[in-house]
């Protein structure tokens, strides 16, 4: 039986962005309506139903973080990726405290975002999965009810912080995880400054899970964003260069 096609929002007030999608989400089977504005984005999502938004941040109007604020009041899981340029750091750490699924920066592959919302589509519709359920990923495997880590079916021994930050990042395989979440959950509110703290357990972490740490493959850097733990259609290398956008 068919899956029936992902129904995409494009929000963004670039004609061109939106008019350079189309042809590769059509060809692909997606099914998508698109809005200049974040006003007429969130008329769209009260009327119609979408699996996923396309959201740019800068905008005219209300504009994308606002626009996303006033999503998740009423549609707290609906997958959100944000449109980003390079330089807007600060607002894509707002965008993920206010609950972005994930963001991607401008100009990007097509192939990378439809790799991209497939995750997130897919995240979605997922079954829970028990906090102390085991993870695997590659060749990492972690036990969060036993506090075990293995790599290739070898012990990797990690402190308490070091396996509080796996699992935080295992968990969420795929997503990045901002600098302020990632040392709450393991420290505490106080912390949440703390990054240079965090980067000497992150260095030391990816010394013990890594092939080749200053290349990782599993434990990534968003710069100045925060970190995530490769998923495995990221390990397969789904998300190389396409056409640009």
């Amino acid at each position: 039986m068919n899956q029936p096609a992902i129904r995409i929002l494009i929000v963004d007030d670039e004609p061109a962005i939106r008019r350079a999608l189309k042809p590769p989400l059509a060809e692909l089977g997606f099914l998508f309506s698109e809005a200049s504005r974040g006003e007429e984005a969130l008329q769209l999502l009260h009327s119609s139903q979408f699996d996923v938004v396309l959201l740019d941040i800068n905008m005219p109007g209300i504009g994308g973080i606002e626009t996303l604020r006033r999503i998740r009041a009423f549609a707290p899981r609906l997958p959100v990726l944000m449109l980003t340029v390079r330089d807007g750091e600060e607002e894509k750490v707002e965008a993920l405290e206010l609950g972005a699924d994930d963001y991607i920066t401008k100009p990007f592959s097509t192939r990378e975002l439809i790799a991209r919302i497939r995750t997130a589509v897919r995240r979605v519709h997922a079954p829970a999965r028990a906090e102390d359920a085991p993870i695997e990923i590659g060749e990492i495997h972690l036990n969060p009810a036993k506090r075990s880590v293995t790599k290739r079916g070898q012990a990797v021994h990690l402190t308490r912080k070091e396996f509080d930050i796996l699992y935080c990042l295992m968990s969420r395989a795929g997503r990045v995880v901002s600098y302020a979440k990632l040392l709450t959950a393991v420290w505490g509110a106080d912390c949440r400054e703390e990054v240079e703290y965090l980067r000497t357990f992150i260095r030391q972490l990816r010394k013990k899970i890594e092939d080749d740490p200053s290349n990782p493959i599993y434990l990534l850097t968003d710069v100045y964003v925060g970190y995530r733990f490769a998923d495995a259609q990221m390990l397969q290398g789904d998300t190389v260069e396409g056409l640009s956008a």
